[in-house]
């Protein structure tokens, strides 16, 4: 089969539902016979069992939702022979889509519609991109980090969880998440240090204590468009590791990171985001940690390991 569309049906306040009403109509047009494509809801339970018989049965598989349905299907690709043979698309209906605006697939999409992305996501040409895996587990694609920002992220799930977010739209979460930051403005790493294996095998150590968050990243993008790395690629082997001492570091970070002049200067020479090959991460057990944007708190443990899992094929468009 040449596609399987994965689609998280809660997704985008219920999009991925309309997603999946209007793709027969969809690739019809495109000339694609029904034994050549399926579209299936993503099940929260023997969601493993999912991913896996879709990467046996297709040439391309598209996760349809937010970060965390690409992120389920790349942490099954961890364990599976499919990572060179199966081609990964993405149709971006979550809150941060990081991954999406990086492979320049969510503007298309906020722009000009599903029909538009569909159409060009289909002939796409694949990319490599880096898998990672945390603690021999977890498939890292975005992002890592440990401190404020993971504080927002557990707080704001938190409020998700208990009804106290009203709504599913995308900018209802992002105004929710401005709230949380300035609830949560005050918190810092009690203590942690942070040991990386540099581009050249040298290995360096260094204390997290009172730091407010350390950023680990794949792909330059961060919390829904930032990007507080310097010279960030996807396809080199390498992560870039961000130590944030203070709120000031935080938020330049945030807010500059993409002026392109000014953001260069700051990551260069203040902020200074390093490449690293491996890193560990020792910190209190129940720590605040965010992977690819979903809640990672208390999971973990008192260590994470983070070092290189595969490369896998993923489509993207042009600039």
């Amino acid at each position: 089969m040449k596609f399987i569309f994965l689609i998280n049906p809660i997704s985008g306040g219920g999009q991925g539902k309309v997603i999946h009403q209007f793709l027969p109509e969809i690739m019809d047009s495109m000339g694609f016979k029904e034994e050549e494509w399926k579209a299936e809801f993503t099940q929260y339970e023997g969601m493993k069992e999912q991913i896996l018989n879709a990467l046996a049965n297709t040439e391309t598989l598209i996760a349809v939702g937010g970060d965390g349905t690409v992120s389920a299907v790349l942490s099954t690709m961890l364990a599976s022979e499919f990572a060179n043979k199966v081609k990964i698309g993405l149709i971006p209906l979550g809150t941060g889509n990081d991954l999406a605006r990086v492979l320049h697939l969510y503007k298309p999409f906020v722009d000009k519609g599903l029909l538009f992305l569909v159409r060009r996501l289909l002939r796409a040409e694949a990319i490599p991109f880096d898998i990672w895996k945390v603690n021999g587990s977890y498939a890292l694609a975005n992002y890592f980090s440990g401190g404020i920002d993971a504080r927002i992220a557990h707080d704001f799930n938190q409020d998700r969880s208990k009804g106290v977010i009203a709504s599913n739209s995308v900018i209802a979460n992002k105004l929710h998440y401005v709230r949380r930051f300035f609830a949560d403005r005050k918190y810092v790493l009690q203590q942690g240090t942070l040991t990386t294996v540099d581009k050249y095998g040298k290995s360096h150590t260094k204390d997290l204590a009172g730091h407010r968050t350390v950023i680990v990243g794949n792909i330059p993008s961060f919390a829904s468009g930032a990007n507080p790395f310097y010279k960030s690629k996807m396809d080199d082997g390498f992560l870039e590791v961000v130590d944030v001492p203070n709120m000031l570091n935080f938020m330049f970070a945030i807010a500059l990171g993409n002026i392109p002049l000014v953001g260069r200067i700051f990551k260069k020479y203040f902020l200074k985001s390093e490449k690293v090959h491996r890193l560990e991460l020792e910190l209190q057990p129940d720590e605040f940690l965010q992977l690819d944007g979903e809640d990672l708190s208390g999971k973990l443990g008192g260590k994470v390991t983070i070092e290189f899992a595969n490369q896998v094929q993923m489509l993207a468009l042009g600039d």
